[in-house]
Protein backbone atom coordinates (compact mmCIF):
# COMPACT_ATOMS: atom_id res chain seq x y z
CA UNK A 1 0.00 0.00 0.00
CA UNK A 2 2.43 2.45 0.93
CA UNK A 3 6.14 2.15 -0.37
CA UNK A 4 8.19 4.99 1.79
CA UNK A 5 7.30 7.93 3.83
CA UNK A 6 8.96 10.51 2.73
CA UNK A 7 9.16 13.95 5.48
CA UNK A 8 9.89 15.95 8.21
CA UNK A 9 10.44 13.94 11.59
CA UNK A 10 8.16 15.17 14.08
CA UNK A 11 9.40 12.64 16.92
CA UNK A 12 11.56 9.80 17.69
CA UNK A 13 10.89 7.62 20.28
CA UNK A 14 12.63 4.15 21.75
CA UNK A 15 10.35 2.79 19.00
CA UNK A 16 8.87 4.63 16.68
CA UNK A 17 8.91 7.88 14.74
CA UNK A 18 6.66 10.41 13.94
CA UNK A 19 6.83 11.14 10.22
CA UNK A 20 5.09 14.05 9.16
CA UNK A 21 4.12 14.07 4.99
CA UNK A 22 1.99 16.55 3.53
CA UNK A 23 0.09 17.52 7.12
CA UNK A 24 -0.73 14.02 7.72
CA UNK A 25 1.67 12.71 11.04
CA UNK A 26 2.54 8.53 10.44
CA UNK A 27 3.59 7.09 13.59
CA UNK A 28 5.69 4.29 12.22
CA UNK A 29 7.76 1.32 14.21
CA UNK A 30 11.21 1.26 13.59
CA UNK A 31 14.68 -0.25 14.84
CA UNK A 32 16.65 1.30 17.09
CA UNK A 33 19.30 1.09 13.48
CA UNK A 34 16.83 3.47 12.15
CA UNK A 35 15.84 5.32 14.80
CA UNK A 36 20.12 6.12 15.08
CA UNK A 37 19.48 7.82 11.69
CA UNK A 38 16.48 9.56 12.20
CA UNK A 39 16.97 13.56 13.49
CA UNK A 40 14.08 15.73 14.49
CA UNK A 41 13.13 18.45 12.66
CA UNK A 42 15.18 16.94 9.55
CA UNK A 43 13.73 15.30 6.20
CA UNK A 44 13.96 11.33 6.40
CA UNK A 45 12.87 8.80 4.15
CA UNK A 46 11.32 5.62 5.39
CA UNK A 47 10.82 2.23 3.54
CA UNK A 48 7.54 0.98 5.15
CA UNK A 49 6.09 -2.17 5.93
CA UNK A 50 2.02 -2.44 6.43
CA UNK A 51 1.19 -4.89 9.02
CA UNK A 52 -2.33 -5.86 9.63
CA UNK A 53 -3.22 -8.68 12.34
CA UNK A 54 -6.75 -9.23 13.32
CA UNK A 55 -8.35 -6.03 13.08
CA UNK A 56 -4.72 -4.10 13.99
CA UNK A 57 -3.04 -2.42 11.67
CA UNK A 58 0.87 -1.37 12.21
CA UNK A 59 3.25 0.80 10.11
CA UNK A 60 6.72 0.07 10.25
CA UNK A 61 9.55 2.03 8.67
CA UNK A 62 13.17 1.10 7.99
CA UNK A 63 15.84 3.46 6.70
CA UNK A 64 16.74 1.10 3.55
CA UNK A 65 14.72 -1.92 1.32
CA UNK A 66 17.72 -4.55 3.06
CA UNK A 67 16.19 -3.66 6.57
CA UNK A 68 12.76 -3.24 5.22
CA UNK A 69 13.13 -6.86 3.18
CA UNK A 70 14.69 -8.66 6.15
CA UNK A 71 11.85 -7.96 8.72
CA UNK A 72 9.72 -9.25 5.80
CA UNK A 73 11.68 -12.34 5.53
CA UNK A 74 11.46 -13.08 8.97
CA UNK A 75 8.05 -12.13 9.28
CA UNK A 76 7.66 -15.06 6.90
CA UNK A 77 8.90 -17.66 9.99
CA UNK A 78 6.32 -19.34 11.85
CA UNK A 79 5.68 -17.83 15.07
CA UNK A 80 8.13 -14.25 14.58
CA UNK A 81 5.37 -11.36 14.67
CA UNK A 82 6.58 -7.73 13.87
CA UNK A 83 7.73 -7.36 17.79
CA UNK A 84 10.32 -9.84 17.38
CA UNK A 85 11.74 -9.14 13.79
CA UNK A 86 11.93 -5.88 14.94
CA UNK A 87 13.96 -6.74 18.19
CA UNK A 88 16.08 -9.03 15.60
CA UNK A 89 16.74 -6.13 13.62
CA UNK A 90 17.31 -3.73 16.43
CA UNK A 91 20.41 -6.18 17.69
CA UNK A 92 21.79 -7.12 14.22
CA UNK A 93 22.05 -5.89 10.54
CA UNK A 94 20.63 -7.72 7.83
CA UNK A 95 24.01 -8.75 6.97
CA UNK A 96 24.26 -9.99 10.42
CA UNK A 97 21.16 -12.05 10.05
CA UNK A 98 22.60 -13.75 7.16
CA UNK A 99 25.69 -14.42 8.35
CA UNK A 100 24.40 -15.93 11.31
CA UNK A 101 22.03 -18.41 9.08
CA UNK A 102 24.95 -19.25 6.75
CA UNK A 103 26.97 -19.93 9.25
CA UNK A 104 24.16 -22.16 10.98
CA UNK A 105 24.86 -20.48 14.06
CA UNK A 106 21.83 -19.84 16.89
CA UNK A 107 24.09 -17.96 19.41
CA UNK A 108 24.81 -15.00 17.03
CA UNK A 109 21.28 -14.13 18.09
CA UNK A 110 21.65 -14.40 21.89
CA UNK A 111 21.72 -10.65 21.92
CA UNK A 112 17.85 -10.30 20.69
CA UNK A 113 15.52 -8.99 23.14
CA UNK A 114 12.72 -11.75 23.29
CA UNK A 115 14.16 -14.58 21.43
CA UNK A 116 15.59 -17.66 22.36
CA UNK A 117 17.51 -19.95 21.10
CA UNK A 118 14.76 -22.35 19.97
CA UNK A 119 13.15 -19.53 17.65
CA UNK A 120 16.73 -18.68 16.47
CA UNK A 121 17.14 -22.22 15.69
CA UNK A 122 13.99 -22.12 13.61
CA UNK A 123 14.96 -18.87 12.00
CA UNK A 124 18.03 -20.33 10.61
CA UNK A 125 15.76 -23.68 9.60
CA UNK A 126 13.04 -22.03 7.78
CA UNK A 127 14.93 -19.17 6.39
CA UNK A 128 18.24 -21.31 5.34
CA UNK A 129 17.44 -22.51 1.99
CA UNK A 130 16.46 -18.71 0.97
CA UNK A 131 19.34 -16.88 2.14
CA UNK A 132 21.62 -19.16 0.75
CA UNK A 133 20.39 -18.81 -2.52
CA UNK A 134 20.22 -14.93 -2.45
CA UNK A 135 23.36 -15.21 -1.32
CA UNK A 136 25.00 -17.20 -4.13
CA UNK A 137 22.92 -15.04 -6.55
CA UNK A 138 24.32 -11.77 -5.50
CA UNK A 139 27.86 -13.14 -6.15
CA UNK A 140 27.51 -15.89 -8.92
CA UNK A 141 31.42 -15.58 -9.44
CA UNK A 142 32.28 -15.82 -6.15
CA UNK A 143 29.82 -18.86 -5.03
CA UNK A 144 30.99 -21.22 -7.58
CA UNK A 145 34.52 -20.72 -6.21
CA UNK A 146 33.22 -21.86 -2.88
CA UNK A 147 33.10 -25.45 -1.98
CA UNK A 148 29.91 -27.20 -1.65
CA UNK A 149 31.26 -28.46 2.36
CA UNK A 150 32.19 -24.54 3.41
CA UNK A 151 28.62 -24.06 4.98
CA UNK A 152 29.98 -27.14 6.98
CA UNK A 153 33.27 -25.52 7.67
CA UNK A 154 31.62 -22.78 9.13
CA UNK A 155 29.10 -23.98 10.89
CA UNK A 156 31.68 -26.07 12.75
CA UNK A 157 34.14 -22.91 12.94
CA UNK A 158 31.11 -20.64 14.86
CA UNK A 159 30.97 -23.51 17.66
CA UNK A 160 34.67 -23.61 18.37
CA UNK A 161 35.07 -20.16 18.02
CA UNK A 162 31.87 -20.00 20.69
CA UNK A 163 33.25 -22.55 22.82
CA UNK A 164 36.41 -20.29 23.07
CA UNK A 165 34.56 -17.61 24.65
CA UNK A 166 34.22 -15.05 21.47
CA UNK A 167 30.15 -14.29 21.11
CA UNK A 168 28.06 -15.59 18.69
CA UNK A 169 28.03 -12.47 16.50
CA UNK A 170 31.29 -11.86 16.41
CA UNK A 171 31.99 -15.54 15.57
CA UNK A 172 29.62 -15.37 12.31
CA UNK A 173 30.66 -12.15 11.28
CA UNK A 174 34.53 -13.11 11.29
CA UNK A 175 33.93 -16.55 9.79
CA UNK A 176 31.18 -15.38 7.13
CA UNK A 177 33.70 -13.01 5.37
CA UNK A 178 36.38 -15.84 4.58
CA UNK A 179 34.95 -17.63 1.13
CA UNK A 180 37.23 -20.22 0.90
CA UNK A 181 39.25 -22.78 3.13
CA UNK A 182 40.41 -26.58 3.15
CA UNK A 183 39.44 -27.68 6.81
CA UNK A 184 37.78 -26.24 9.73
CA UNK A 185 41.42 -25.26 11.64
CA UNK A 186 42.12 -23.06 8.44
CA UNK A 187 38.73 -21.16 8.42
CA UNK A 188 39.36 -20.67 12.64
CA UNK A 189 42.78 -19.67 12.27
CA UNK A 190 41.76 -16.85 9.58
CA UNK A 191 38.81 -16.10 10.97
CA UNK A 192 41.20 -15.70 14.29
CA UNK A 193 43.29 -13.51 12.34
CA UNK A 194 40.22 -11.00 11.11
CA UNK A 195 39.47 -10.17 14.49
CA UNK A 196 42.96 -9.98 15.45
CA UNK A 197 42.75 -7.07 13.21
CA UNK A 198 40.29 -4.97 14.59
Amino acid sequence: MYAYIKGIVDDAGADRAIVEAGGVGYELFCSTMTLKTLIVGREAKLWTHLHLAEGVQALYGFADTEERDMFRKLLNVSRIGPKVALSVLSAMTPSDVRAAIVTDNPAAFDRVVGMGRKTAQRVILELGESIRQESQSIAPAKAAEVKPSLPTLQSEAVAALTSLGYDGLTASRAVAKIKEANSVEELITMALRSMAKR
